[in-house]
């Protein structure tokens, strides 16, 4: 038969099993809490790095606040030969196609085309790897005699860097008091009027509106397959309209709402 049971003896070694499941349980919780830390560090270091970049491309540029009177003066005296503003820059990297800026958005950056349409999402300006990449056309646009449309490509990230803050165009408040989109090829400028925007998702086998197929209409059937999609799949009626001979710019960012999702808004061109 076995003798009686030390209760001191085993109370004594019950609390010291505890108390190391419990150490284990505190170095676990530490050690998970020092691993968010470093990537909510890395995050930011990442975030601030970006935003000094882009204001060192900006002050790059060398231009102060013009009005539009002084935006057209510019453009008619820079017919054929790269603005001013935009020569420092496009020697540093000849990928610059563009500079686009959205009041009320952090959208203020260069766009870059090069023949491998995948390189700017990975690199910046300098040519780095960057999971900001940057905001980029794909090859086959030409964005200086433009057909009927050319799409912006860029990343849709947390801080609302690159086309984070797009989504700011699902308020139909916030499209009507920020409705132009400036957008200046290296040898004009050029302001676009936002005259649609919605949601979509890619690869879907119903899917029958590819937006991000279109950038030529040579008849006004192929015009009005583009247009009358983009207004019925709009979030709100924006009261822009457009016709045949019109042209487009568009901007796509992903959108994480369902697996595949973009949002994307269209704008007309002035």
């Amino acid at each position: 038969m076995r003798g009686p049971v030390n209760v001191e003896l085993w109370n004594g070694r019950g609390f010291m099993e505890n108390k190391k499941v419990f150490r284990w349980v505190k170095a676990v919780l530490l050690l998970i809490m020092v691993i968010c830390l470093v990537q909510v560090g890395r995050a930011y270091a990442l975030s601030v790095g970006h935003k000094r970049e882009r204001d060192s491309l900006r002050d790059s540029l060398g231009e102060e606040k013009m009005s539009e009177e002084q935006r057209a003066e510019e453009e008619a005296s820079e017919v054929h030969k790269i603005l001013k503003k935009y020569v420092k820059l496009s020697t540093v990297n000849q990928d610059l196609a563009g500079w686009i800026t959205i009041e009320g958005t952090n959208i203020d950056y260069p766009v870059m085309q090069c023949e491998d349409d995948e390189y700017y999402l990975s690199h910046n300006f300098y040519g780095e790897e960057d999971r900001y990449g940057c905001l980029y056309v794909r090859e086959r646009a030409d964005v200086n005699t433009p057909g009927t449309n050319f799409i912006i490509y860029g990343h849709n990230m947390k801080d609302g860097a690159m086309l984070g803050d797009l989504d700011k165009y699902e308020s139909e408040e916030f499209c009507a008091n920020h409705s132009m989109i400036l957008f200046d090829t290296l040898y004009e400028k050029r302001t676009y009027e936002i005259i649609a925007a919605f949601r979509t998702r890619l690869y879907e086998e119903d899917e029958e509106f590819k937006y991000y197929q279109f950038y030529q209409a040579d008849t006004e059937e192929e015009f009005a397959s583009f247009y009358d999609n983009i207004k019925k799949i709009s979030l709100y009626d924006t009261g822009v309209t457009a016709e045949f001979g019109d042209t487009f710019l568009t901007l796509s960012t992903c959108d994480y709402y369902a697996e595949n999702g973009r949002f994307v808004v269209v704008a007309k061109l002035l």
